[in-house]
């Protein structure tokens, strides 16, 4: 998504979860020259915080004069989250899905969480992609998901990271959309003990050398 007119880079890509109403919006960098054409897309979206996974690149003030949080979350550029930064993204993310829930209770514009890095491919899709796993979505699921609003996100460490990646927190609900498969599986298992076994689904190798 984009406006017609702004200079903005890139488009803005909303990520909605499929089990909450909290959203993300990835983002490139702003600069201090174009930030106020973010800040418009981020007062109409309601980005409530702006998650920075690269060094400053504008002035923290003029978001928070807005009441908009800015949390710093610097890593490296194509690498991976450290285990505090993953620790801190996931304390923030947990915040704003229960106040996600409340506005979804009192009829109330759903919060959204901007994140960027310099090109908003790498770093941020990763911090997304460990949201909604944590929110339940399987890892590839969760990939797929992203690339599917935002072409050429994750390299391939990014990708092999996210495959790899374990819930540390424990999710309430599982995706609908994306677990559908996989409990029609079960149900189906249960309900016909005699029949013979379907044939294995594609090994998680082969998926993820297609998502390479």
């Amino acid at each position: 998504m984009s406006r017609n007119g702004s200079p903005l880079g890139r488009m803005l890509t909303v990520i909605d979860c499929p089990n909450s109403s909290l959203r993300f919006l990835i983002l490139d960098c702003p600069t201090e020259s174009t930030l106020d054409f973010y800040m418009e897309e981020f007062m109409r979206l309601n980005v409530v915080a702006v998650v920075r996974c690269c060094q400053p690149t504008y002035s923290a003030t003029r978001l928070t004069d807005r009441n908009i949080q800015v949390l710093d979350l610097p890593f490296k550029d194509g690498g991976v989250p450290p285990p505090q930064v993953v620790r801190e993204w996931l304390q923030l993310v947990e915040r704003y899905k229960q106040i996600a829930e409340t506005a979804k209770e009192e009829g109330t514009p759903a919060p959204t969480i901007a994140v960027h890095c310099v090109a908003g491919l790498g770093r941020a899709p990763a911090l997304v992609a460990i949201a909604l796993i944590e929110m339940g979505m399987k890892p590839l699921d969760a990939i797929e998901f992203i690339r599917g609003k935002r072409r050429g996100a994750f390299n391939k460490p990014q990708i092999a990271y996210l495959d790899s990646y374990k819930r540390t927190l424990k999710p309430k609900s599982t995706s609908s959309n994306y677990s559908l498969r996989s409990s029609l599986g079960r149900m189906f298992k249960l309900g016909g003990t005699n029949s013979k076994p379907s044939s294995p689904p594609s090994s998680t190798g082969s998926t993820l050398s297609q998502l390479t």
